[in-house]
């Protein structure tokens, strides 16, 4: 299989279409990828994420309120930097840092407002113009080793791999001794078993051969990875660390809290 080992050549495609219907107290108004974890959206932490591993290319597949990520974009510098604006003028800024800077290429491709996972990806497969390409999902964040990742993808030489986590628990574990509980953990992580955190690697071809581009409703995650793992051209890069996906409101706090308190171990990147 052909072979594309930089990572700033791999585009990196981040689906953003969902609305986030779990998430409605903080997403009401906006796109679940514009929801913020400490100011910043959690699409930024994502890219922050990649770009950490000399990944920067990127390529947002968009759906609901696609406009409001255009102009989060368009915006950047804005947001971002200190200026100052006279508006007896052209009303044109002037800028006073470069902290808006990134060395990102960012792609932006309306892909439908109902479409499946799978045909965002077969929507946006004119932007991949390598032989290998990133995915990942717009609300999962964690201290992936993308690098590793990449590394492990290369040496499984298959279609496609993606990063296995453990699912943590959403109640509250115990030991007990007789009737007294001996230890309690809030959220704990179980330890057996796997599921899809996202993170993925693949080849072209993957598209090509697996997506068909007549079905606007078809999942990633049904037929083409299972097909994919009948064929054994799904390899699984297993992630120990942390890892959360921001489904819920109770999840949007958690990953909040963990900023503000300055434990966030998905900040692999420094300031």
């Amino acid at each position: 299989m052909p072979s594309v080992t930089r990572a700033r050549d791999i585009p990196v495609v981040i689906l953003c279409g969902g609305m986030g219907t779990r998430l409605r107290e903080a997403s009401e108004r906006l796109p679940k990828p514009l929801v913020d974890i400490g100011g910043r959206p959690i699409l930024w932490h994502i890219m922050k994420t990649y770009e950490a591993h000399g990944f920067r290319r990127f390529v947002l597949a968009l759906g609901y309120k696609s406009e409001l990520i255009k102009q989060y974009f368009l915006d950047y510098r804005h947001l971002t930097s200190d200026f100052t604006l006279h508006l007896g003028g052209a009303h044109e800024p002037v800028f006073h840092n470069n902290a808006g800077d990134v060395d990102w290429d960012v792609t932006f491709v309306e892909t439908g407002l109902t479409t499946g996972t799978a045909a965002r990806m077969r929507r946006v497969a004119q932007h991949l113009d390598t032989a290998r390409f990133a995915l990942t999902y717009g609300d999962g964040i964690g201290d992936v080793d993308v690098t590793a990742l990449l590394e492990h993808h290369e040496r499984a030489d298959v279609l496609g791999t993606l990063t296995g986590v453990h699912p943590g628990s959403r109640y509250g574990e115990m030991r007990v001794q007789g009737t007294t509980v001996m230890e309690f953990n809030e959220k704990p992580t179980l330890a057996e078993g796997w599921v899809n955190g996202g993170f993925f690697l693949f080849e072209r071809e993957f598209v090509e051969k697996y997506i068909p581009d007549d079905q606007p409703e078809l999942m990633l995650e049904s037929t083409p990875l299972q097909q994919l793992a009948r064929d054994r051209q799904l390899s699984v890069f297993e992630h120990e660390g942390f890892w959360m996906g921001m489904d819920t409101f109770r999840d949007w706090t958690e990953l909040n809290t963990l900023w503000d308190a300055g434990k966030a171990p998905w900040k692999t990147w420094e300031d």
